[in-house]
């Protein structure tokens, strides 16, 4: 098999493998999830660029299933936090408890389920914002910090939270600094009669579908490696700078419907997300290069939640899909030298 180089060393996997790889993931992700195809490719790119995604949707479209497959698919320890208003941060991080050993008490700690390689953050949006914010460390430093002692959470870190949409009862909305730590947004879409068809008759049956697991944690952890090694031209990477810096109203870049409707664009973590994940979208296609038609694949889910609309853009009702699909009509690409 051909190597790559990662980190000055040779690696036994090669692009062609990557993406044999991760395609193995998707199709074994669609024996159980009907249709959701860009659903699916976006999360397991989420997955491989050692990040996190937020799934948005109304209950109900197998938000939670798409979760528990690829973690049977990865062969990860998972675990599931249900959000509601009462949960407290403790019951996310851990706690220390009061222990007897050896004839004497002692404090020792106790991991919450945050302590796995896939974690579901389940309706994260029926949390108060306290609760809500007691993933920052660990979604950003893969740690958790306990009574000023550190422990680190073990590779692959994956969060994947789901939330209702914010206008239903009972929801608050997720902090700007951890909506931040998403790679992607990805909006859950209706399925169309022909999947829900389909739906139906694999979940009304006596046999339910079940995925087959292709790859391990370890493996998992080789290909975000690898996506880290993928080279990017400076053009590419001026062109993503480019698509960020338009999202602020002040930037001269910025289109009108930015200067008019935006309080707020899109921090440098925006930029990263489009390079981190054009990196993946180049390796999913069998490159070891990244192209602008990448950097645009991966725009919509990268900076929808990074654009901050002001009261104009909240009382015309734009949405932050239209600002996005605004900036990548008038940003054009650079020439290349």
């Amino acid at each position: 098999m051909e190597t790559s180089i990662i980190d000055g060393g040779a690696s036994p996997m090669a692009p062609e493998a990557f993406a044999e790889r991760a395609s193995a993931i998707e199709r074994e992700v669609g024996r159980v999830i009907v249709g959701q195809r860009e659903l699916v490719r976006q999360t397991v790119t989420a997955l491989l660029a050692n990040s996190h995604v937020l799934l948005e949707g109304v209950p109900g479209l197998g938000k939670t299933m798409l979760v528990r497959t690829i973690a049977d698919v990865i062969d990860c320890a998972f675990n599931r936090i249900q959000f509601t208003p009462d949960l407290m941060p403790a019951d996310i991080t851990g706690t220390n408890i009061l222990v007897e050993e050896g004839g004497r008490r002692i404090f020792r700690f106790q991991p919450g389920p945050i302590f796995a390689n896939l974690v579901l953050a389940d309706e994260i949006n029926r949390a108060t914002p306290k609760t809500q914010s007691s993933l920052l460390e660990a979604m950003q430093e893969h740690q958790v910090t306990v009574a000023r002692q550190r422990y680190p959470l073990d590779a692959p870190f994956f969060v994947l939270a789901t939330q209702n949409p914010l206008e239903m009862e009972g929801t608050y909305p997720l902090p700007e600094a951890q909506l931040d730590r998403f790679l992607f947004k990805v909006h859950v879409p209706f399925p169309s009669e022909e999947d829900l068809a389909t739906i139906i008759e694999r979940t009304t049956g006596v046999d339910a579908p079940t995925a087959n697991t292709v790859c391990t944690a370890a493996q998992i952890v080789e290909m975000q490696r690898l996506a880290r090694a993928v080279p990017i031209a400076p053009h590419i990477t001026a062109y993503a700078v480019s698509l960020l810096a338009a999202t602020h109203p002040d930037q001269p870049r910025a289109p009108q419907i930015v200067r008019e409707y935006v309080r707020y664009g899109g921090s440098p973590r925006g930029a990263q997300a489009l390079v981190t994940a054009g990196k993946i979208y180049a390796l999913l296609d069998g490159r070891f290069n990244v192209a602008i038609d990448d950097i645009r694949a991966v725009a919509l889910p990268a900076l929808r939640h990074r654009v901050i609309l002001n009261f104009e853009g909240d009382a015309e009702g734009i949405t932050t899909e239209a600002i996005v699909h605004s900036i990548l009509d008038a940003v054009s690409a650079p020439a290349v030298e």
